[in-house]
């Protein structure tokens, strides 16, 4: 009898045990920031510049798809601050987004505690300021999610992954710059490019070598454009860049000499040590500006002997060649059917082509001056933010008190000199529903837009005019799903998403002049049960502010 206790207890225990290991939750990775400023130098100009934990790039989070990512932030700058997790889709939480829209400032002296999962992701990704205009003074970094071990990725571990960092710089200070904005001027061109914060010239003898290859090894650059407003293109001397992945699709895999890289986006080559070992220069020049600029960075092969060549690789076509080279690159993007996502099912089993469109959104962009200052606008309407954010009054009862659902329309005016408005822009979207929205542009300058909470099929580019004609020219089979699109000049745009993503949603130009300036909206895409099935409720830590500071609490979602 005593045996068969044994038995049975130890039976018992394995079943705790089991019970344990199916509930078990996926794993946490724990960070602390101190956000600060401090003195940087971009373009070799000291300025005041956003560090955390005294760098710049700030830390890297290192992750794999469904990590529970633990981020303590200190706010040690003089004013309030916000971090966005560009491209992270934040299911069923858009309170950790990191938008005005969504989340209440982490004032002055003060911390918060983000708290989100990678949920079903893979990818390059980036965080950033998204308060005041700090985008322009830094605090940006790496998040790199990484496939699971049982799912197979399409390429060899390389022998070290790299992050690279590129876009514009001003050497204006971000608050001179916020100024001139507030002030109704424009903060025109920048001043320089500049890679993971620094930026050299071709034959710099003081120049440190920023990366480190051994011959024969294969490695992974993950590069993001972090700038205000320039695209670029990246091209590495006597090397070539295999596209695995971009903004968490792995890609077919394309060899590229060089890439346009616009303001945003973020993609993965493997780039192979097949050369004479010696310096080589990585070379990230300006896009579709009248006067050109660029930057240099040195990769060098261990042991290596002698100096990078002078002769760096010739940039693609510029103006009306240049588009067109571009626009040509962009087609050339596919999604890698034969490869496995972060679910184990195939990417290609979500065939998007056959799903019937529930709504079409037809976006312009415009600049116009309202009351004699600069302002940018989407359909007519100028975006303001609210001092309590969408979100928080939405779960509170009384978005009425702050603002008016679709101000604007899902077409843009018919009558062209209509009057800009400024509102805040919040468009009701109904859960689930498969939408279309098309991105106009009728300016000179090319743009960029980006969606929270949301990846979306970058079905079509073109130039000209959008009809629905045009709808027989998409790419219904294999466009990459990712976060953000180009438009170029006088050309539209088309992407294609499920908003399945309940919460309130940023839709942005990445052009941050004109995000500041009033061009982006949020969506609010309500699940009709209320349910956590849908939805998270608001965090026990998440800060009250505006109206809604003294007001009783909600009842919660429910499952």
């Amino acid at each position: 009898m005593e045996r068969a206790s044994v038995k049975i207890v130890a039976l018992l225990l394995c079943l705790s045990i089991g019970a344990l290991v199916v509930k078990a939750e996926d794993p946490y990775l724990f960070f602390e920031w101190n956000v600060t400023y401090g003195t940087i130098s971009p373009l070799g100009v000291p300025q005041q510049g956003i560090l955390i934990n005294g760098q710049l790039p700030g830390p890297r989070i290192n992750c794999t798809s469904n990590n529970n990512i633990v981020v303590n932030v200190y706010n040690n700058l003089d004013e309030p601050l916000l971090l966005t997790w560009n491209g992270v889709q934040q299911r069923k939480n858009s309170w950790q987004d990191g938008t005005p829209g969504t989340m209440c400032p982490i004032m002055p002296g003060t911390n918060f505690t983000y708290h989100f999962q990678v949920k079903d992701q893979i990818g390059s990704f980036f965080y950033f300021p998204t308060t005041s205009l700090h985008r322009a003074a830094g605090g940006f970094g790496a998040l790199d999610v990484h496939s699971r071990n049982l799912i197979p990725v399409p390429f060899d571990t390389p022998a070290d992954e790299y992050n690279v960092f590129l876009g514009d710089w001003y050497n204006k200070g971000h608050k001179t710059l916020k100024k001139i904005l507030d002030g109704g001027r424009t903060i025109g061109r920048p001043d320089g490019i500049h890679i993971n914060g620094k930026s050299n010239k071709v034959g710099d003898k003081a120049a440190e070598p920023m990366f480190t290859m051994e011959a024969g090894k294969t490695y992974r650059y993950r590069m993001c454009n972090v700038g205000m407003r320039t695209s670029v293109n990246v091209r590495i001397q006597g090397h070539a860049m295999k596209l695995v992945e971009m903004e968490g699709s792995h890609t077919v895999q394309n060899i590229y000499d060089s890439l346009d890289l616009h303001v945003g986006q973020c993609l993965s080559v493997l780039v192979t040590a097949n050369q004479d070992p010696k310096d080589y220069y990585m070379v990230v020049s300006s896009r579709f500006l009248k006067q050109a600029m660029s930057s240099v960075a040195i990769l060098r092969y261990a042991n290596g002997k002698g100096p990078a060549s002078p002769e760096l690789p010739a940039p693609p076509p510029t103006n009306t060649e240049g588009i067109a080279w571009s626009m040509n690159q962009f087609r050339s993007f596919r999604w890698n059917l034969t490869a496995s996502a972060a679910r184990p099912n195939p990417q290609g089993s979500y065939h998007y082509g056959q799903i019937n469109i529930t709504r079409t959104i037809k976006i312009v962009n415009s600049r116009s001056q309202v009351d004699g200052k600069l302002r940018f606008a989407l359909n007519g309407i100028s975006h303001k933010d609210s001092e309590t954010p969408f979100k928080l009054v939405e779960y509170f009862g009384v978005p009425e008190k702050t603002f008016k659902y679709d101000v604007m329309g899902d077409e843009p005016p018919s009558d062209k000199s209509s009057k800009v408005s400024i509102a805040s822009n919040v468009k009701n979207a109904t859960f689930r529903n498969f939408v279309e929205i098309i991105f106009v542009n009728e300016e000179k300058t090319i743009q960029t837009y980006h969606l929270d909470g949301h990846s979306f099929f970058a079905v079509a580019v073109e130039p000209g005019k959008w009809s629905a004609e045009k709808r027989k020219n998409y790419n219904l089979v294999d466009a990459v799903s990712r976060h953000s699109i180009q438009v170029y000049p006088n050309s539209w745009a088309a992407v294609m998403t499920t908003l399945d993503n309940a919460g309130m949603w940023n839709l942005r130009s990445d052009m941050w002049e004109r995000n500041y300036l009033g061009q982006q909206l949020y969506f609010s895409i309500l699940s009709p049960s209320r349910s956590l099935r849908d939805e998270y409720n608001l965090p026990d830590n998440h800060p009250l502010c505006g109206i809604v500071k003294s007001m009783p609490m909600p009842s919660p979602y429910k499952a």
